[in-house]
Formats: C-alpha cells, sequence, structure tokens
C-alpha cells in the first residue's frame, strides 16, 4: 500500500514537471500546441514540414517549456511525421504515437464542435497528457514502411490494371461478341499478343491461319493451329460487327494492352524487389500453406514490427477479430466487432476460407483447419462465425511464427495406444 501511494506521488510529480506537445502533421506544415498537466494551453508553433525546420522547433519548445520535461504526441495518420519523428527520437526525446480516434473523441466532446489546426493539436496534446503512460512509442521501422509503401504502390497498380481489363472487355464486345472463348484469360501473353495484332476482324481477313499461328506461337509455345481455326471460326459466326471510325476504335484497343502489359512488367519489378526485403524482416510467413508472396507482403506491411503486440489477443482486436462486450445494467452479450484494421482482418478471412477450402476431388486442402472448422459448425455455430474461429486460430500461428521467427510447422496427429 505505502509503496503504491508512494508511486502515485512520484507520477503525479512527474506530470507536473512536463510539457505535453501535441502535434498535428500535414504535408506541408505541421502545428504543435503545448499544454501543461492542468490542460492550459502555454504556447503554439507552427513550421514547415522540413528537416532543416526542425531544430528551430525545438528550440522554440523549449523556450515555451523552460526547464520542464518534454513529451511529444504525433497523430501521424499518413506518414507525413515520419522525419521529425526520427529527429525526435535521435534527440532522445520522449515521442508517442497518438490514435486519431483519441483526438476525434476529445473533439466530440465538446458542447461545440468546431476544428481546425490549432484545436487539432491541442486535442492530440489532451490525449497525450490523459494517456501518456499506455501510448505506444513512436518507432518507424524503415523496412516495414518500405514494404508497405511497396504494398501500396503493388495495389494502386492492380486495381489500374482492373479498370484497364474493364475497358477491353466493353471494347472487344463490339468486334468480337465470341471473345470470350478465344483464350482463357482475356490478360494472357497469348490474347494479349492477339488483340494488339488483330484488334478487330478486318485484320484477320487480311492474312492466313498460318500468320496468326506464328504471331502468337512465340508468346505460346503449346499452340496448335487448330485452335487458329477454332476461333477464325467462331469469328465467321459473329458475323459483319464493322462500325464507323474503326481505326480509332482499333487504336484504343491497342493502347489498352499496352497499359496492361506495361502495369505487369511493374508489379513483376515490385515482386522482385518484396523478395529482396521481406527476408531482411526474418519472418517466414510463407513457409505456411495458402501465403504467397504478395499475401505475406500484405500481413507484415499491415502488422510491422510484431513485438508492439505484447500477446495474440493484442493483435487479434487490433485487426477486430476478438469479440466486443456489449452490456448494460448487468446484460448483455459479447459482439462482433466491426472496427480495427480491416484491410489486416479481410486478409485473414480469406486467408481462412483458403485453409478450409475443399479441392475439386472433396479432399480438404488442409486436413487440420477443416477438421477445426467442421467442429465448430458441429458445436453449434453458423459458418460464418466458424469461418472467424479458424482467422482466429491463424492469428495465433502466424504471431508465434511472427514472434519466434520461425517457419511454420505443421499439426500432426499421433496415435496414441498407451
Amino acid at each position: 500500500m505505502v509503496e503504491t501511494l508512494e508511486k502515485e506521488r512520484i507520477d503525479i510529480y512527474h506530470k507536473r514537471n512536463t510539457c505535453f506537445v501535441g502535434i498535428d502533421m500535414h504535408k506541408d506544415a505541421h502545428c504543435a500546441v503545448v499544454i501543461d498537466c492542468w490542460m492550459n494551453k502555454l504556447g503554439e508553433v507552427n513550421f514547415e514540414n522540413r528537416p532543416s525546420r526542425f531544430p528551430a522547433f525545438v528550440e522554440d519548445v523549449r523556450k515555451i517549456c523552460g526547464i520542464k520535461e518534454i513529451v511529444f504526441g504525433l497523430e501521424d495518420t499518413r506518414g507525413f511525421g515520419r522525419n521529425l519523428a526520427a529527429y525526435l527520437v535521435g534527440r532522445k526525446f520522449e515521442v508517442k504515437h497518438v490514435n486519431p480516434a483519441y483526438t476525434s473523441a476529445v473533439r466530440l466532446a465538446n458542447p461545440i464542435i468546431y476544428k481546425d489546426d490549432s484545436y487539432d493539436a491541442y486535442c492530440v496534446a489532451r490525449v497525450l497528457r490523459d494517456m501518456v503512460d499506455t501510448l505506444q512509442d513512436a518507432k518507424h521501422e524503415d523496412i516495414f514502411w518500405t514494404i508497405r509503401q511497396m504494398v501500396k504502390r503493388r495495389d494502386l497498380i492492380v486495381k489500374s490494371n482492373v479498370m484497364n481489363k474493364n475497358q477491353l472487355h466493353s471494347q472487344l464486345a463490339y468486334s468480337y461478341p465470341s471473345y470470350r472463348k478465344f483464350f482463357a484469360m482475356i490478360d494472357s501473353k497469348s490474347a494479349l499478343c492477339f488483340w494488339e495484332n488483330y484488334p478487330s476482324p478486318e485484320y484477320i481477313w487480311k492474312t492466313t491461319p498460318e500468320e496468326i499461328y506464328q504471331t502468337i506461337k512465340p508468346v505460346h509455345q503449346a499452340l496448335k493451329i487448330q485452335r487458329i481455326h477454332e476461333i477464325i471460326s467462331m469469328i465467321e459466326r459473329d458475323g459483319d460487327t464493322r462500325k464507323d471510325y474503326q481505326p480509332e476504335r482499333d487504336f484504343i484497343v491497342r493502347n489498352i494492352v499496352k497499359d496492361i502489359r506495361h502495369n505487369k512488367e511493374l508489379i513483376a519489378e515490385i515482386d522482385d524487389e518484396l523478395r529482396k526485403l521481406i527476408p531482411l524482416t526474418g519472418y517466414k510467413l510463407h513457409t505456411m500453406p495458402g501465403i504467397d508472396l504478395v499475401t505475406e507482403a500484405q500481413i507484415i506491411s499491415e502488422i510491422g514490427d510484431i513485438n508492439r503486440f505484447p500477446d495474440s489477443d493484442k493483435l487479434a482486436r487490433f485487426m477486430g477479430l476478438a469479440p466486443v462486450q456489449f452490456s448494460s445494467a448487468g446484460k448483455g452479450k459479447d459482439q462482433r466487432c466491426r472496427n480495427g484494421n480491416r484491410a489486416l482482418n479481410a486478409i485473414f478471412h480469406f486467408l481462412a476460407i483458403q485453409m478450409v477450402a475443399v479441392s475439386a476431388s472433396g479432399k480438404p486442402r488442409h486436413p487440420v483447419f477443416r477438421e477445426y472448422f467442421e467442429q465448430k459448425v458441429k458445436e453449434g455455430k453458423n459458418k460464418p462465425q466458424a469461418l472467424v474461429c479458424v482467422a482466429r486460430r491463424l492469428v495465433r500461428i502466424i504471431y508465434g511464427m511472427m514472434k519466434t521467427k520461425t517457419e511454420y510447422r505443421p499439426y500432426e496427429k499421433t496415435d496414441d495406444k498407451n
């Protein structure tokens, strides 16, 4: 009891002799507000987001705080504060990451809600003052940040290619009504070669099946001349599809094909860089069935340093996989959480689907996970609930693999005859 009182007295003394600096981060400039333990605003500093301006900013804060200790809180939602955080940590300052949800709650608690940079920074400082002992330290591991940027860049290119393929579908439907039967995929190498060289039937009639075969053969070694004859037969059955301004339409098709091919090359280059970066983290998630290079990169980009989560339960809460208690007057129940990191939640959801999937032959792809899934269904859970249980189990396994940086070791049943 005496030790607890002594600790509380020391904490109160420490807070009274500390200034709390909340910083609202932006691309071009930052706004910092300094408060004391009684939440009185001591000063405000606006400065450009350039490393050359950081020393002057720190000096201005020192002038406001005097001899008191300084704690910085950064609400860095888009990575604009990475340089500042690295500068402050390098100078041995205590720097905390402030979740935007906390500052939003402080802002909404005001009877009259308003918003500007100064007030946002003040809200950050208030959260920092109230939660300084529980907020995470602002750590910016460059390797995790770089992987995240790679993944975001790759996702952007993939989305661009989806739009390109949709446009290609639209254009080909006019010239080749049966185009879906020509190739297995509209963006395969052989398909792209065909669309680029023969964007409309007019080009087909100007050549011969043998010439078409020789054009596509270099990118599709298994191609048979019979397949070319089948495609030409389908084109003939489609009838006359000529329209006005056909050369301009052909230009659009060729332009889309070039864009798709270029994006595929960019994606391949990013994948090569990810293959070099991911081993440097020490994680070996790719050794688990169902996790390829892209999935591994996505998981690492969202989680980052696994040591910031003390256990798998905290990681599950972070991604919204842990149930949330809703109750009042002693009555209530656990309900599904719809908050948390939804991107990471979706990754584990689709990974769980792969783990319980059954192949065309009727054999489970991963018998252990399939058995666990069926067990949960027998216990009375519906299939979506059982799938959440599988995802939660995956969280525990992947957390352990990342924590110990070990490979995946499948569970094997042993027959205990004793």
